[in-house]
């Protein structure tokens, strides 16, 4: 395994990574803003308010994502247990 193969292998790990941690990241970012610009518009300042519909928010991101996720990267995974052998030249 030389150079090239460890950087191409290096940047689809980060690829792959990006793509299944973007649904969550993203709806914890917007669900957050929203919580937010309600708190300032009404003044009301409650630790729980910005907790539980992030919690709500992800819960069922992962629920509508979950599968594709774990297609994602159980493929990325034999991808790299196939490249094993190479790893022995």
């Amino acid at each position: 395994m030389n150079e090239a193969m460890v950087a191409a292998l290096a940047s689809e790990a980060v690829s792959v990574a990006f793509k299944v941690s973007l649904p969550v990241l993203l709806t914890a970012l917007v669900v957050g803003v929203l919580v937010s610009v309600l708190q300032a518009a009404t003044q009301i300042q409650e630790l729980t308010l910005t907790f539980v519909p992030k919690l709500l928010a992800i819960a069922a991101v992962l629920l509508l994502t979950g599968s594709w996720m774990t297609s994602t990267l159980t493929g990325f995974a034999r991808e790299v247990f196939a490249m094993l052998p190479l790893l022995a030249k």
